[in-house]
């Protein structure tokens, strides 16, 4: 293991401050273009509600899906550390080609005019960040995983700084990003976030000797093997990726093949983990892994209702929202920075909460916490219910009441998301860590799905110029935001009441053989 304690900073691996550096880069990146996608795709390219969520969801499908590649790839050949650097490399490809905005659409005599080249370079650019994504998030979470021992009473702590992280980026970026897109154009708000993806590649590659064994390729033999008699199984790795690039291209404009994709990956991945966990695992190791993939199958309830943030919540803000604070005009693609602000004041309260909890025996268990974060969720969502029942007589709502819905949505997501990163490295069989972390992001990829499927139901204009207005669309927004809370609020209710029979399988303090977590070769 690769935690040494004279090495330690504030009580954690010195590699723990390159990841957060790294990542705070990458989801500045990663964000700050998220803050202004569905914003675009209505005002830039005109589409209607339903086509633009329906892109949004799968480009959210799509990049949650490509980890699941990228990590058994990471897992097997490549390495954690060179899986970052291909990631990053593409990341940055992605987001500076997003800069190239064109003419925006208009409406002519044949409906809407866009034009073709400039379209093509969107699509284009997505595929860029959907493959760069699928590499480097399993595996930059992964190496957090590798500073840590197994049973090392840091880990969770560990995970939810390298979230806050996540969350530093994401926080700075949808305020700076979309202030300047929305203010200044498109291409400089999308620019922006291209340079800080170059910026999140810099700090990875000066710091990856603070990162000691962790992130090394499992057999570097496999990756000079020749293939073809010409090229290195690594240099075969990266054309592949290009190719990757190109069939996601068409993918995302053949959206019917997505969902699925995802149902036949879901099936294969899930599916051979099982028969993995019943035959090639001992019985301890069998619950535990059969535990992580319940869990990850929960977890799509809470991430499905949460993706509403960057879709109908966002147009709602849009649309509906007053956003006039003391006499200034705060840009709807800023409050997307609403969540990450609240994650980064309330990381460290919950790090700490955990720790203190944990030293009174008084902790949650983790299917406990995950049913907190569904039912916070729930609440969130109530809280909007109600703000729409007290909307002034034009449609705007205060400001307060998606203030008031963020802050409950922040607090289930760190009930869940780094608890959950940390219980994939925990409790799965080392030799599968990657590929377990990739089914982790594979349910992101389900909820981005279903996500969509219920922002289109609250879709409030269907074309250019057809938009409900703002007294008419409260309805729908109140309709499907009152179905929300009460899904979410009794799932929550009902994990957390059967939260003591599934802790029992995790087989929590007992000592399981497990093989190590660095330079494992990769036929094990």
């Amino acid at each position: 293991m690769t935690n040494a304690k004279s090495d330690d900073v504030l009580g954690h691996p010195r590699g723990l401050v390159v990841l957060f550096f790294a990542e705070t880069w990458e989801r500045f990146s990663y964000y700050g273009m998220r803050a202004l996608l569905i914003l675009y795709l209505t005002k830039h390219f005109l589409f209607g509600d339903t086509d633009a969520t329906g892109i949004y969801a799968s480009y959210g499908a799509m990049v949650y899906l490509m980890p699941v590649i990228g990590g058994l790839i990471a897992d097997r050949y490549l390495g954690f550390r060179k899986a970052v650097i291909l990631g990053a490399v593409l990341l940055v490809c992605g987001h500076l080609g997003m800069a190239l905005e064109g003419e925006p659409a208009v409406v002519g005599a044949n409906g809407v005019e866009r034009d073709g080249f400039y379209l093509q370079s969107f699509y284009l650019s997505l595929a860029f960040i959907i493959v760069g994504v699928g590499f480097l998030k399993p595996s930059i979470s992964s190496i957090v995983g590798q500073l840590y021992g197994q049973d090392d009473p840091r880990r969770d702590g560990g995970f939810t700084i390298f979230y806050m992280g996540i969350n530093l980026g994401a926080a700075v970026s949808a305020i700076v990003c979309g202030w300047l897109g929305e203010t200044y154009g498109w291409r400089y708000g999308f620019g922006l976030a291209g340079i800080g993806m170059l910026a999140g590649l810099f700090t990875f590659v000066r710091g990856q000797h603070l990162l000691l064994g962790a992130g090394l390729p499992a057999n570097p033999e496999l990756l000079r093997q020749q293939i073809l008699g010409f090229l290195s199984r690594e240099k075969l790795i990266y054309v592949l990726s290009l190719v990757g690039v190109l069939l996601v291209w068409q993918l995302m404009q053949h959206r019917m093949l997505i969902g699925n994709l995802l149902l036949g990956t879901s099936f294969f991945a899930v599916g051979g983990l099982v028969l993995f966990s019943f035959f090639r695992c001992t019985p301890v190791e069998r619950d535990r892994m059969l535990i992580v993939l319940f869990l990850i199958v929960v977890s799509v309830v809470f991430w499905s209702f949460f993706e509403q943030a960057g879709s109908s919540m966002a147009l709602f803000i849009d649309r509906n929202i007053d956003r006039d604070i003391m006499g200034t005009e705060i840009k709807a693609s800023m409050f997307q920075s609403l969540n990450a602000i609240f994650i980064v004041a309330m990381a460290p309260v919950f790090s700490w909460l955990w720790v203190k909890l944990a030293s009174r025996n008084q902790e949650p268990s983790t299917p406990a916490k995950f049913g907190l974060a569904i039912l916070q969720i729930g609440l969130g969502f109530a809280v909007l219910v109600y703000g729409i029942t007290l909307a002034e007589s034009d449609g705007s709502v205060g400001a307060m009441w998606i203030t008031l819905a963020f802050f409950l949505h922040t607090t289930g997501e760190l009930c869940l998301s780094p608890i959950g990163l940390s219980m994939v490295t925990r409790l799965s069989v080392a030799r599968v860590t990657g590929l377990m972390m990739g089914v982790w992001f594979l349910a992101s990829s389900a909820s981005a799905y279903v996500g969509g499927l219920i922002a289109a139901g609250a879709s409030t204009s269907e074309s250019a110029g057809a938009t409900l207005d703002k007294v008419s669309a409260l309805v729908v927004y109140s309709d499907t935001f009152g179905y929300l809370a009460k899904t979410a609020i009794g799932v929550g209710l009902a994990l957390m009441l059967i939260a003591p029979l599934i802790k029992r399988f995790m087989h929590e303090g007992k000592n399981v053989k497990r093989g190590p977590l660095v330079a494992e070769p990769s036929h094990q």
